[in-house]
């Protein structure tokens, strides 16, 4: 995967300590995504960072696709991730005392 980013998406990566960082730090998130739908009630604070991380990445898409720097098509995973942080908005509220 690291390869292939670099051919379909120039200039290659040229820092794969970023990379392979970024990629573990997302799938310890979809864990902890995992952990708070078993039991939203009694992770219901988590939901709080979950949904800077949801918005943050769209933010940060949305930003990157105004200064041309990333496809459109690119735009999609930020929308799914938009749509997610609203879903924990909803749950976070409806799980409230």
């Amino acid at each position: 995967m690291f390869d292939l980013i670099g051919r379909q998406d120039p200039p290659a990566i040229t820092h794969p300590g970023f990379y392979y960082g970024f990629v573990s730090v997302g799938l310890a998130w979809q864990v902890a995504f995992l952990v708070i739908a078993r039991d939203p009630v009694r992770f219901r604070l988590m939901m709080i960072p979950s949904v800077l991380e949801k918005f943050g990445y769209g933010a940060s898409l949305l930003v990157l696709y105004l200064q041309q720097r990333i496809h459109p098509s690119d735009l999609v995973f930020g929308g799914v991730d938009v749509l997610l942080g609203v879903l924990f908005l909803l749950a976070f509220f409806r799980t409230s005392d």
